[in-house]
């Protein structure tokens, strides 16, 4: 298994199993349509690439893992493992986590118009009312929070959360006159898009209520 692992992992990164340099094996096997691997085999060498240049391609691989990556893996210090779990754990989380509330607060914005401003909320209001942005209407104030979510499965969890959250949130209404919301942020297809689209409307009644008070 791990020298599989180590296999592939070299193949993929110096392209060698690229359709440049093994054709295009996908497209081929339906033009062969094989009934056994011997014929795929054979249509293979006889079409596509000969054995000859496989066998080339296999001992460039051996190369790159017994003198690239060792070379590379012999400069690796304790401290380079310790310093990227870190970076990986607490700053790629982070950065990704920023980017994704970036992105659903964009199309927040694009939905509900330009006419009013979603903007960050300051740092003691996540702290006392748990609210990321605000959008102000006259001298009142709505509050939003972005919860990024993996799956459905999760969605009991932050239900949970939001009863734990909500006398912050009530505090907060009291206060500055406007609901909270909770804008559910979900990744499909390497996308990122709001969950629960409604609270849009949701959020443009709020707006018009605030405006009639």
């Amino acid at each position: 298994m791990a020298k599989e692992w180590i296999l592939n992992s070299a193949m993929n990164r110096f392209q060698l199993n690229f359709k440049r340099n093994v054709g295009a094996t996908s497209e081929e096997i339906r033009k062969c349509q094989p009934k056994t691997i011997e014929d795929w085999r054979e249509y293979y060498y006889k079409k596509v690439r000969p054995k000859e240049h496989i066998d080339e391609l296999g001992r460039k691989l051996y190369i790159k893992i017994t003198e690239v990556i060792t070379a590379e893996v012999e400069q690796i210090t304790e401290e380079d493992c310790i310093r990227y779990m870190h970076q990986m754990v607490i700053d790629r989380t982070f950065d990704g986590y920023l980017t994704e509330i970036k992105t659903i607060y964009g199309q927040l914005q694009k939905a509900i118009g330009d006419i009013y401003k979603i903007e960050p909320a300051p740092d003691n209001w996540d702290r006392l009312y748990n609210v990321d942005f605000f959008i102000q209407v006259k001298n009142k104030y709505i509050g939003l929070q972005i919860k990024p979510v993996s799956n459905t499965a999760q969605l009991p969890e932050i239900f949970k959360e939001r009863s734990i959250q909500h006398n912050t949130h009530s505090d907060f209404t009291r206060k500055y006159g406007g609901k909270v919301f909770y804008v559910f942020s979900i990744k499909e297809d390497n996308k990122k898009r709001i969950q629960n689209i409604e609270v849009v409307g949701e959020i443009l009644k709020e707006i018009e209520r605030l405006n009639k008070t």
